[in-house]
């Protein structure tokens, strides 16, 4: 049976990379609680603190990050958390897919079919999966279909942290997904069920088990949940269903980047990709502790007025004291001297607010945490000096930002290009029957530029390479009109060529009445031209 058997351990992944994808999430989640539970081991509110948070040694210290360290009893917790990790994962994707990727294909139904797909909800799919890619160290893609919600099928997008891949030499030959379903009773880790979803080239597989946060447990019929209901008078008597596509695997993996470097000596997650989180952990937290103080900061240089007891109004037996801070006059005080020997029956307490050194240290963990992770300071919102610049000045500014935009790319396009070629395969099979698809080759992904030239630019440029004689008129529209068909291109470059001029001319050896009509002038039965 290809999916595992009742009682295996859930999921199959090692303790590492699991501690890992957990450590990623909660920074990933941007939640200061999932943070808290994650690095004090604090279950609930009101859980004991670990007795290693107290501890010495390698074991208290890692015990005791920010995150990590008990919040007093009695105290509330005034821990700040700054969501740089997802503004990481965001801008990864942003760099990749703010603008969709043209996927071509050779033959025009089939580019008409894939320009379709992209309108239809393909673009927000992939910009999911890329945030998602860069927290995690990878995602998934794979065709779904459900005929009650659409006539074709359509690409979802997985987290990496929900499913078990199974690569040979770097290829992904199968993967499965699960998903936790509610019980009767809600989501309980003493019984939980999950949906197991196992992609082999060409053939699916469902599987329904009940077990607890650890364990699959005991395998039910798919209709022994509503969930899984649907699928099982679909599967066969082994749980798989065939997808018409036996040529391709309806699921493929984009990796973030490679090789994932703490993970290298670990087979089972030798082929995974490498988060942006990877190493700048330490960092996130010291950000969050350096914004936390300087927060604190504000709270303590909040003004104290401190006053006698002579100054403050009896509420009554029991009841207390208040100040009278709006009274403008007091009787007169006998109070005794201070240290400096004067009477100061009120006195204001205020302290200094060290906003420049917080500020210029939290700058420079953004700063190193970017640099990091790959990024350019810039991408993250360095100060400028305000005045307009050019693109080349961009890329010059985010030059490490775009190396590492180009690396990424290598990656995501094999698997775009994968799953759309078995979302096509999908089509053709015997469940859609859709005729005039060329499936001989799959289709080519090409990424936009994420910086464009202004019109000044490109004008520029265009001049300097019509000067040198460098390219055609043809090239020179195309090249400032990126977004126009042949057709529109086409007659552009007749408006140019006829308004310069330089277009068509007539053919000096042609003679005769033809000749003369075909190069614009009357005929004249032969006689003499002008």
């Amino acid at each position: 049976m290809p999916l595992p058997d009742s009682g295996a351990t859930w999921p199959p992944i090692d303790p590492l990379v699991q501690s890992d994808l957990a450590d990623w999430d909660a920074w990933y989640s941007a939640e200061p609680d999932r943070l808290e539970q994650r690095y004090t081991g604090r279950g609930t509110v009101g859980t004991p603190n670990r007795p290693s948070q107290y501890a010495g040694g390698v074991r208290g210290r890692v015990a005791r990050w920010f995150w990590g360290a008990p919040t007093p009893d009695g105290e509330k917790r005034d821990k700040l958390h700054i969501p740089l990790a997802g503004d990481i994962a965001r801008t990864s994707s942003g760099l990749l897919f703010s603008e969709p990727p043209k996927l071509i294909s050779g033959d025009g139904a089939t580019q008409a079919r894939l320009d379709k797909l992209v309108e239809k909800g393909l673009h927000p799919t992939l910009l999911e999966g890329g945030e998602l890619c860069a927290a995690l160290g990878g995602s998934y893609f794979r065709v779904v279909w459900d005929e009650d919600v659409s006539d074709r099928p359509w690409i979802d997008t997985v987290a990496a942290d929900r499913a078990v891949p199974e690569f040979r030499y770097g290829k992904l030959v199968a993967v499965t997904f699960w998903t936790v379903l509610p019980g009767p009773d809600g989501i309980d880790d003493r019984r939980t069920f999950r949906h197991l979803e196992k992609h082999e080239k060409g053939r699916i597989y469902h599987g329904l088990y009940e077990g607890t946060g650890t364990t699959l447990g005991a395998v039910r019929p798919l209709a022994d949940h509503p969930a899984t209901e649907p699928l099982a008078s679909q599967v066969d008597a082994f749980g798989g269903l065939d997808t018409g596509a036996p040529d391709h695997l309806t699921a493929s993996y984009m990796p973030n980047v490679r090789p994932a470097r703490s993970w290298r000596h670990i087979p089972t997650a030798a082929y995974w990709g490498q988060s942006d989180f990877q190493g700048i952990e330490g960092i996130l937290d010291s950000l969050d502790e350096s914004w936390s103080s300087w927060m604190r900061d504000i709270q303590n240089g909040k003004g104290r007025i401190v006053v006698a007891d002579s100054l403050l109004r009896s509420e009554g037996p029991g009841k207390g004291a208040s100040w009278q801070e709006e009274k403008r006059v007091y009787s007169g005080l006998n109070m005794p001297p201070d240290m400096s020997g004067t009477r100061k029956p009120l006195d204001v307490v205020q302290f200094a607010i060290r906003v420049k050194e917080h500020a210029d240290t939290c700058a420079a963990l953004v700063n190193e945490a970017a640099r990091q992770a790959g990024y350019s300071a810039s991408t993250f919102g360095e100060a400028s000096e305000g005045s307009a610049v050019t693109a080349t000045e961009i890329r010059a500014r985010q030059r490490r930002t775009l190396i590492t935009r180009s690396r990424k790319s290598l990656y995501a396009a094999p698997a775009i290009s994968d799953v759309t070629a078995a979302l096509l395969a999908v089509e053709a099979g015997f469940r859609f029957r859709v005729t005039g698809l060329d499936l001989s080759e799959p289709p080519k992904v090409e990424f936009e530029d994420s910086i464009s030239e202004s019109a000044g630019e490109l004008a520029t440029t265009s001049e300097l390479l019509r000067r040198a004689e460098a390219a055609s008129t043809d090239t020179l529209v195309r090249l400032n009109h990126p977004d126009w068909d042949d057709k529109q291109v086409a007659a552009e470059v007749a408006l140019i060529l006829d308004e310069n001029g330089r277009g068509p001319t007539a053919d000096p050896t042609l003679t005769g009445a033809e000749g003369d009509a075909d190069a614009g002038f009357p005929s004249d039965g032969g006689g003499p031209r002008p």
